[in-house]
C-alpha cells in the first residue's frame, strides 16, 4: 500500500524517475488547460452562449462573488492566481473517482509547492497594492520587538497549509485503501464518495486561507484624519 504519489514510479531511466505525482499534476494541467481552451475559443456576448462559457461564467462568477466578500476589494487581481489554486485542487481531488488515479495532492511536494506559492504571492499582492515601505511596516507592529514573531508567523502559516491539504487528502486515500481490504464493497464507495466531498471542501479551505491572507496584506487602514472627515461628511449629509 502505497501513502504517497511519490513512493509510486511510473518510469524511470538512467536515474530520471518519473513518480505519479508528477504524471498525475501533468494530466489535471492538460484538463484545465483543454477545458479553458473549450470554454473560450468561442466567446460571446450575444443571449446565446455555448454550454461551455455558460459552465465558464459559472465558475469564475462564483469565485469572484467570494474573493469580493472576503477581501472587501476589487477581486479583478486576485482572480488569475486564486482561481488557479482552488481549480488546480478541486480537479486533482475530483479525479480520485478515476480507478488507478492518485490525487497529486496527495503528496507533500505538491501541497508545499501550492504553499510557497501563496508565500510568494502574498508579499507581491501586499507591495503591489500598498508600496514596498508601507507593506514591510507590518513587520514591525505593534512594536519592533515584534518582528520575528510576525516572520515566523508567515512561515508557520506557510507550513501549515501545506500540512492540512497533504494530510487531509492523503488520510482519506488511505482509509479507502484499508476499507478495500477489510470491508465489503459497499463500504468503501460510501466512503469515496465522502472522500470527494472532502476533497472539494479542502480546496475551498485552502483558497480561502490565501485569500484570507492576501487581503490582510493588501488592506489599507483609513488613517484617523480620513475617518474624521468621512465622519464629518456624513454628518453635513
Amino acid at each position: 500500500m502505497e501513502i504517497s504519489p511519490d513512493a509510486i514510479i511510473i518510469f524511470q531511466w538512467n536515474g530520471i524517475h518519473i513518480n505519479a505525482t508528477i504524471v498525475f499534476t501533468w494530466v489535471v494541467m492538460v484538463l484545465l488547460i483543454f477545458i479553458s481552451w473549450m470554454a473560450t475559443k468561442n466567446l460571446t456576448i450575444g443571449p446565446k452562449i455555448t454550454r461551455w462559457q455558460n459552465f465558464l461564467e459559472v465558475i469564475v462568477g462564483y469565485i469572484r462573488q467570494q474573493v469580493r466578500e472576503i477581501t472587501q476589494q476589487n477581486p479583478d487581481p486576485f482572480i488569475p492566481f486564486l482561481g488557479t489554486l482552488f481549480l488546480f485542487i478541486s480537479v486533482s481531488n475530483l479525479l480520485a473517482i478515476v480507478p488507478g488515479y492518485h490525487p497529486p495532492t496527495g503528496s507533500l511536494s505538491t501541497t508545499s509547492a501550492l504553499a510557497i506559492c501563496v508565500f510568494f504571492a502574498i508579499p507581491i499582492f501586499g507591495i503591489a497594492k500598498k508600496g514596498m515601505r508601507d507593506y514591510f511596516k507590518h513587520y514591525l507592529e505593534p512594536s519592533i520587538f515584534m518582528m520575528p514573531f510576525n516572520v515566523i508567523g508567515d512561515f508557520s502559516r506557510t507550513l501549515a497549509l501545506a500540512v492540512r491539504l497533504f494530510g487531509n487528502v492523503m488520510s482519506g486515500t488511505l482509509i479507502v485503501a484499508v476499507l478495500l481490504i477489510i470491508t465489503p464493497l459497499f463500504v468503501p464507495i460510501l466512503m469515496q464518495v465522502l472522500g470527494l466531498l472532502i476533497g472539494q471542501i479542502q480546496a475551498y479551505i485552502f483558497t480561502v486561507l490565501a485569500t484570507v491572507y492576501i487581503a490582510s496584506a493588501t488592506r489599507i487602514e483609513s488613517k484617523p484624519e480620513q475617518i474624521d472627515q468621512k465622519e464629518g461628511s456624513k454628518e453635513d449629509e
